[in-house]
């Protein structure tokens, strides 16, 4: 401890034992020659190591999703006191690994980052007996591991040369593995690339001091992989007060000034040594986020008992979620567990069980900015059995305005599959050109970049429908084989005013014209999309076949951006997507085709016993029909969709 820094909790003093070091080049004659892909990552030679010693092969179960959304990052502290000298106990480390092999797959965990301080002496014995421990999860779920003061002399930087722990966790023991991208030529800085949520990811583990050499070669990996977002590993990185307010130390400083303010990559910078846990939020050149925190729990009850943190990556929710929790304990029958075990088993404080909010598009965007996908012509998105799709683009539409700009009352929207369903253009009593308008606001995984605003509401009833002719195939399509009917819609933010229950796509008529009797009114029509006062969506149909009203809910859906909706009828059951995800609130019910009565379909409204009373409040995007049930992977997000996790 420094004296610049007099605050700090105080350390159990460094205890250095003499160690018997062999050679460097006697290690490397008995290991082999180092693999060709662990130099040519940085262009430079991984120094000295060894081979992990009894290994575990990998089973079959453990296959990681790369392109699922949510994934796991799994951070090890200090170890230190599990391998202390005759006191030892790796147990506990052996039922962390065992668990994060065994949850390697349903967790999604990507990757394993010990913090430093494996063991408490950095003895030949310490680190031999640590080393055979990290063969339970060698070969099944890839990991990394740095030094700490403990497992080295502390009083110096990556330039000292070989030691015990170099022969055990230096570069040749982790060559293996399919994400280490290398090492620094002295062997303690290493780096690995991962692949989860769609893309790729650095994970840099730094010396407990970095030299000058070792400060260049990270600014190289950096720049070498200069569009993946990084996270930081090293052992002394920042302290905390006891409200868990952390606060960068002497050589975090550094770091923090030589490596990680000027690169906007590293956006998660994590370090152990110093306890109690804490974080906080530093702003480095580009104006962005990066989140700091400390983690160690060797100060817990049996030196902290494998306890990990996990950081559970959630890119479609804009998350990371933080939890600790020791698996040693958790594997125990809770009746058995002693209250020390029992209060140790997880930690729900501040610091140890928190969200970080994290809008990765954005935050990423100064270095790895996301192209957008361009836009797909019709031809791309109609498959087998399309009977109706509209854009409105230049394509789509017959006379496309400018953004902003009115749809004209009597504008044409074209069929694009050639059935003759095309739209057009009309406005309820009371409105006036801003109902309905030309936009380029679209969904991200839409066909076409394009879309119309909808300015509807009521009392008095006003909006813009598009209406099929009366002579539409479209109007009397039964569907008794299934159907799909897609589209994208967003509602405005802030969502002003009262529109429950206003349409956004119909059938005209009158259920009860159809011989409908079971319903909540013989004057609602066969079939409609719609939305309720609590912002739940509601797809009530009267199949062609059953005299039933089966309705599928969603949950509240969000204001302010883009969903695709999908209702897919398989010629027995509807179901309802959002977002490609299947809602709970879907009925059992059979429902075979739609009770069409010949009347036009309809975007933008609902009828109540043959009356608009209000128009839909949002934007419409790309709508497509198709005569079956479509999978999730043909609707039309999937071409984008797959584009985007390439």
């Amino acid at each position: 401890m420094s004296a610049a820094e007099p605050n700090r909790p105080d350390r159990r003093a460094v205890l250095q034992a003499a160690v018997a070091i062999p050679a460097a080049g006697a290690a490397a004659s008995m290991l082999g020659a180092e693999p060709a892909h662990a130099q040519a990552a940085t262009g430079s030679s991984a120094g000295p190591g060894s081979s992990p010693g009894s290994v575990i092969p990998a089973s079959a179960g453990d296959r990681f999703d790369v392109s699922s959304p949510r994934f796991g990052l799994a951070v090890l502290p200090d170890t230190q006191y599990l391998f202390d000298a005759d006191s030892a106990d790796p147990e506990p480390l052996r039922a962390t690994f065992r668990y994060l092999a065994a949850e390697r797959a349903s967790g999604n965990i990507a990757f394993l980052a010990h913090l430093g301080d494996v063991t408490e002496h950095g003895t030949e014995q310490e680190i031999k007996l640590a080393a055979h421990t990290f063969g339970v999860i060698h070969g099944k779920v890839p990991y990394s591991v740095l030094a700490g003061n403990h497992d080295i002399d502390g009083r110096t930087d990556d330039q000292r040369g070989d030691s015990a722990y170099l022969k055990s966790f230096g570069p040749r023991r982790f060559a293996g593995m399919p994400t280490f991208g290398g090492a620094s030529p002295d062997g303690y800085n290493s780096f690995h690339v991962i692949k989860a949520g769609g893309r790729q990811w650095l994970i840099l583990a730094l010396d407990w001091r970095l030299s000058a050499d070792g400060l260049r070669w990270a600014q190289g990996v950096l720049d070498t992989h200069s569009t993946l977002p990084a996270v930081l590993t090293t052992h002394d990185l920042a302290w905390a007060d006891d409200q868990g307010v952390a606060r960068l130390s002497d050589n975090g400083t550094r770091l923090w000034n030589g490596i990680v303010r000027g690169n906007d990559q590293i956006f998660l910078a994590l370090g152990g040594h110093y306890w109690p846990p804490g974080r906080t939020v530093l702003t480095n050149d580009a104006g962005h986020d990066v989140h700091v925190h400390i983690t160690n729990y060797q100060d817990r009850y049996y030196g902290g008992a494998g306890m990990i943190r996990h950081y559970g990556f959630d890119l479609a929710r804009g998350v990371i979620d933080v939890e600790t929790f020791a698996p040693w304990f958790l594997a125990r029958d809770p009746a058995r567990r002693t209250p020390l075990e029992a209060e140790t088993i997880e930690l729900t404080g501040p610091v140890d069980r928190f969200t970080l909010d994290i809008d990765f598009e954005r935050r990423f965007s100064g270095f790895a900015p996301v192209v957008p996908p361009r836009p797909r012509p019709a031809e791309a998105v109609m498959p087998r059995d399309t009977v109706a799709y509209w854009r409105f683009d230049a394509s789509g539409a017959v006379a496309a305005g400018r953004a902003g700009s009115p749809v004209e009352t009597g504008a044409v929207i074209r069929d694009l599959s050639g059935r003759g369903n095309d739209l057009t253009a009309s406005r309820l009593a009371n409105s006036g050109p801003g109902a309905l308008t030309w936009s380029d606001d679209h969904h991200r995984g839409q066909p076409a970049h394009a879309s119309l605003r909808f300015d509807g509401g009521k009392n008095p009833a006003r909006g813009a429908l598009l209406t099929t002719s009366p002579q539409a195939p479209l109007n009397s399509e039964k569907f008794t084989a299934g159907y799909t009917l897609e589209t994208f819609i967003r509602l405005p933010q802030p969502f002003e005013g009262d529109h429950a229950w206003m349409g956004i796509l119909s059938w005209e008529g009158r259920s009860g014209d159809a011989g409908k009797t079971t319903g909540w009114s013989p004057d609602e029509p066969t079939c409609s999309l719609n939305l309720s006062p609590e912002r739940f969506l509601q797809f009530v149909v009267y199949p062609h076949r059953q005299d039933a009203d089966p309705t599928s809910w969603s949950h509240t859906v969000p204001v302010g951006r883009w969903m695709h909706i999908a209702v897919v009828n398989d010629g027995r059951r509807t179901v309802m997507y959002v977002d490609g995800s299947r809602i709970a609130r879907n009925p059992t019910q059979p429902s075979t085709g739609i009770a069409t009565l010949g009347k036009p379909f309809v975007i933008g409204g609902t009828q109540f016993n043959e009356t608009f009373g209000q128009g839909f409040y949002g934007w419409i995007g790309d709508t497509r029909i198709v005569k079956r049930a479509l999978k999730p992977e043909e609707f039309m997000t999937s071409a984008a969709d797959r584009g985007r996790a390439s």
